[in-house]
């Protein structure tokens, strides 16, 4: 009996009797040979008949979002179904993005390694490629970010051909690694990652196999959750597939292959456009660093360490429109859960130039290909070692990217686009995560709160940042309402949700502000809860043009608390913290635990137990003096600000008004009060010589932390040219490591 095309051994799939790869491999070499996607040099559709090339994207990119729209019903989870973690893409048969949906973009490409690498391995050829089939990726080594990110990818098929595949993406509420949740921190290898799904067909024929299910139902903590949200991205695959079908029906198959190829090509051409209008050319370098504080804390020997990622970003503007990003000098990767590889940091590149050039431009991967990259391999940002542990990448890569943003800010600011400077953002760190059992009926509730998708955005060069409403992965930012997360996490409902005082970064124009949030204990028999990685040992960028970072954020906890006796008796309690006044310790009494780090480890909760945590502002533009007082005043009466912030760091001296509810400008006191902070600075301040000179003795004597010496000796080991521009630098002898 003849094999069908798509059975392993059949017929290839591909356009034209070719197989996938070999449509792969020319198409790559058509780009390496003319620079332009599959070597168009004329939009002929697009040129043809403009009406028709741009109603034609428009009918592809809306049926992609309405079937986001509608799969997410199928979802029960609070992270896809309310805050929207989901996105959804239409790709070429080599795996090239031709439209995406909304959400979290920041996977458009990321799934677009994972259906090259299936193409790469022969996929065609066994298992077999055949309408019906569902696959499935969630690995990071093959593409994707963290293991928590699951891809499903489903085949379109037009007769006999594979001319495409509808993919979609959903965060899961828990992994199953070595401890429960999403963004695990506690992993050292690949083996405590959890559920590693590559590129493994899961469904035949429109349905998901019962092994799969059965399998996947006993590998996590919340099934539930797992198997609605593959349910709902299988319908939503389907339902941009079907599209695909209508739209070739009403404009023919021969029009929809052109049309997917001129569509990728004017993406790459929009892209350059842009650049060349609105970035000045040159050389923008910029540097990010995150702490990882696990000497004292790791569970396993080999991770106690003290860990700095070291994030060097350089990009060159070309005058025709090219675009280099480079991280040469990136430090190495560790036995931890914060390494990266190289499709996740693609794909923030994707999302976060999407957001700062192409937002109003076709978005595909035409833009991906219109930039060249360097992410040095063997370094963190592109480790090459399948069994480290990626579970939790964006701890590093969230930080790494605030020296795009200022890159391109100064780039944006050079040319007079002054609102388009975005400085950076703040850093979406875990509320909390774990988990816990009722005590009323053994239950097991997760925590796994997505909150971080609303944090503080960095101001602009004109005005003051988003307050409490941005996350790099996800444009379309929502906290979710309390009452929201309280349905999933049953143990730990709120005690209070306010803004966080002197969490946005000061400058004439302020970063967003960030926000806190107090939890307490209620009905549990044990609950183990902790908190990803956060931004605590170090700051992960910095503001632009003077302007100073967001603040760091810590950690705090109160075991034991006399929380039940004091509702009990109509008592005050704390509805957020202030370092100074101590309230947790003065209301609460107990146990109470303040770390300076944001990082906490698994720890075991009770009832009655509280549970306080901070979410990151934004860094600000600017010296801040030179902020009308007036605006400062705001700040204060909205609770951005405290009045000794607004005295040490903004020089405004204000005073309560006669009902004691409102802060007032005392304009003579205020400018009285810059003078003296001006006259401080000057007196403080050294000569660049000076500086240099102290700094450097530092280096050559060994001064500087073990961690921050371990960074740089990594980096210089796992480069020469930046070796030699530091030792260069601070006129160090030639071998010489800190």
């Amino acid at each position: 009996m003849a094999l069908a095309r798509g059975e392993v051994g059949g017929a290839p799939i591909g356009w034209n009797g070719k197989t996938l790869l070999e449509m792969l491999e020319e198409s790559e070499r058509l780009f390496q040979e003319t620079g332009r996607y599959q070597g168009i040099d004329k939009l002929e559709l697009k040129e043809g008949d403009h009406f028709r090339y741009e109603r034609a994207f428009a009918k592809l990119r809306g049926a992609l979002v309405a079937a986001r729209e509608t799969a997410l019903h199928i979802s029960a989870s609070p992270i896809v179904r309310n805050i929207g973690e989901l996105c959804f893409a239409l790709y070429t048969p080599e795996g090239d993005s031709i439209a995406v949906s909304t959400g979290i973009i920041v996977h458009v490409h990321t799934m677009s390694e994972a259906l090259k690498w299936m193409v790469r391995n022969n996929y065609e050829r066994d298992p077999g490629i055949r309408p019906g089939d569902i696959f499935t990726n969630n690995d990071p080594a093959v593409g994707n970010v963290h293991t928590t990110d699951v891809h499903t990818m489903v085949p379109i098929f037009w007769e006999d051909e594979l001319i495409g595949w509808a993919s979609g993406v959903t965060h899961e509420v828990d992994i199953g690694a070595n401890t429960p949740g999403h963004d695990p921190v506690t992993p050292t290898s690949r083996f405590e990652d959890g559920f590693h799904l590559t590129c493994e067909r899961i469904g035949e024929n429109e349905h998901i196999r019962q092994d799969h299910r059965l399998r996947s139902q006993r590998a996590v903590r919340s099934p539930l959750y797992w198997d609605l949200d593959e349910k709902c991205r299988a319908a939503g695959a389907y339902l941009i597939r079907d599209a695909v079908h209508r739209f070739i029906a009403e404009e023919g198959i021969d029009y929809y292959k052109r049309f997917t190829r001129e569509v990728v090509e004017e993406g790459r051409r929009i892209f350059m456009a842009r650049v060349r209008e609105r970035l000045l050319p040159g050389r923008y370098r910029a540097v990010a660093f995150s702490g990882i504080p696990l000497k004292d804390e790791a569970w396993q020997p080999r991770a106690r360490q003290d860990f700095i990622c070291h994030a060097p970003m350089e990009v060159v503007i070309g005058r025709d429109g090219g675009f280099f990003l480079s991280m040469d000098g990136a430090s190495a990767p560790g036995y931890h859960a914060f390494n990266c590889a190289e499709g996740p940091m693609q794909g923030a590149v994707w999302v976060l130039l999407s957001q700062m050039l192409v937002y109003d431009g076709k978005v595909n991967d035409g833009s991906y290909l219109a930039l060249r990259h360097y992410f040095p391999p063997g370094t963190w940002c592109n480790a090459g070692d399948p069994q480290l542990a990626y579970c939790t990448s964006w701890a590093f890569l969230i930080p790494a990217f605030t020296g795009l943003f200022r890159c391109l800010s100064r780039a944006l600011f050079a040319r007079g686009y002054r609102e388009e400077v975005v400085c950076g953002y703040g850093f979406t760190g875990d509320a909390i995560q774990g988990g816990g059992v009722l005590a009323f009926n053994g239950e097991y509730w997760p925590a796994a709160n997505f909150e971080m998708s609303a944090v503080g955005l960095g101001a602009s060069a004109v005005h003051d940042g988003l307050d409490w409403g941005y996350a790099m992965w996800n444009p379309e930012s929502d906290q979710g309402d309390a009452e929201l997360w309280e349905l999933l996490e049953i143990g730990i409902p709120y005690l209070a949700r306010r803004v966080k005082a002197n969490t946005a970064g000061y400058g004439k124009y302020r970063g967003g502000s960030g926000w806190e949030a107090v939890r307490v204990l209620v009905g549990n028999r044990d609950a183990e809860l902790y908190v990803g990685r956060g931004d605590g040992p170090t700051f992960m960028g910095c503001g632009i043009f003077g302007g100073y970072p967001q603040a760091t954020s810590y950690r705090l906890w109160s075991k034991g608390s006399e929380l039940m006796d004091r509702v009990s008796k109509g008592q005050p309690y704390p509805v957020g913290d202030d370092p100074d006044s101590r309230e947790f310790e003065e209301l609460l009494g107990g146990e109470v635990t303040r770390r300076p780090n944001a990082m906490m480890f698994p720890t075991i909760f009770h009832d009655g137990d509280v549970l306080h945590y901070v979410l990151s502002g934004g860094p600000g533009c600017g010296d801040p003096l030179e902020r009308p007082g007036q605006r400062v005043v705001d700040d204060m009466n909205e609770g951005i600000f405290s009045e000794r912030i607004a005295r040490d760091v903004f020089g405004v001296v204000a005073s309560r008004d006669e009902k004691q509810e409102k802060w007032v400008l005392d304009e003579e006191a205020s400018d009285g009060r810059r003078q003296e902070i001006r006259r401080l600075r000057a007196e403080r301040s050294l000569p660049f010589d000076e500086f240099w000179r102290q700094e450097r003795q530092r280096i050559e004597e060994r001064q500087l932390g073990e961690p921050v010496r371990r960074m740089f000796r990594e980096s210089m080991s796992l480069s020469q040219a930046w070796a030699q521009e530091f030792r260069a630098f601070w006129k160090l002898p030639e071998g010489f490591e800190p």
